[in-house]
């Protein structure tokens, strides 16, 4: 791909295309975060985030929409119940080989965090530097679950239909094919927090106290299982959506985070 800012265009991953959107400088210039969404995002509902963070860290951004998302090619229905794993082992690598990242951060929220946990957990990649995680989820949690089964009823009668036809090419398979999964019987077992266990890169980690999909036991679980630095930002008054709820101290945390990260490549001496 060309990267360009503000610029826009689809990567081909085995066939299925996802479409993608690139701000700021090119990874051949600045670091690059990587943006992952939610279960049931992608890169419009990222709305002006993404720039947001480019200017403000100086960080190239990319974002992109997963298969059955966005604009992006559709998936393959139902997913598997660790379809989050298969996205981290095989989709991610060959997104970030298509778009020239050399060095940065994966940015993961929700679903999307969870991502970049098991590729930073289970992929040695020395381009990645650092982890920004919101709210996360490596287990499910029963209130968590009651709150998709609100969705999926509001999805059915009330106008959440119509919200997401907004974003999303075919809403109803995206939405099914999120809900289907989370509310599987066979999901209540799992568990993907053994990756935390293999994170060798600082870690930030962003929660809404008020979050409906999941409580802060996620939050206990990163800091207590990661060897690296894990530094957390618990937001009152915020839900799931910390970019969204609390914009200014999300974005203040993102930014101290990036910035010292920088500071410490720097000190870093090149090795011969």
């Amino acid at each position: 791909m060309m990267w360009k800012d503000g610029g826009s265009g689809r990567i081909e991953v085995e066939g299925v295309g996802l479409e993608y959107k690139s701000w700021g400088a090119s990874p051949d210039i600045a670091p690059t975060i990587v943006m992952l969404h939610e279960g049931l995002g992608c890169v419009a509902m990222w709305k002006d985030l993404p720039a947001q963070l480019a200017a403000a860290t100086g960080f190239g951004v990319l974002a992109y929409s997963r298969a059955g998302y966005g604009q992006s090619d559709p998936a393959d229905l139902p997913r598997p119940l660790d379809y989050m794993t298969i996205e981290a082992a095989q989709v991610l690598p060959q997104v970030l080989d298509a778009v020239g990242f050399r060095r940065g951060v994966l940015l993961g929220h929700s679903d999307g965090a969870t991502i970049a946990t098991i590729y930073a957990g289970s992929v040695f990649d020395a381009r990645i530097r650092g982890l920004i995680l919101m709210a996360p989820h490596f287990f499910t949690e029963e209130p968590g679950l009651a709150s998709i089964a609100a969705a999926r009823e509001a999805f059915e009668t009330g106008d959440l239909s119509d919200r997401l036809s907004l974003y999303h090419r075919d809403p109803k398979a995206t939405f099914t094919g999120w809900s289907d999964a989370w509310l599987n019987p066979d999901f209540r077992s799992w568990n993907v927090a053994e990756a935390i266990d293999y994170l060798r890169i600082p870690t930030l980690a962003i929660q809404g106290r008020d979050d409906q999909y999941g409580t802060l036991a996620q939050i206990d679980e990163l800091v207590n299982r990661s060897y690296a630095p894990v530094e957390t930002t618990i937001l009152d008054n915020c839900r799931h959506a910390p970019h969204l709820d609390q914009r200014e101290l999300t974005l203040a945390a993102i930014c101290e985070f990036t910035q010292r990260l920088e500071r410490l490549e720097q000190a870093t001496p090149e090795l011969a």
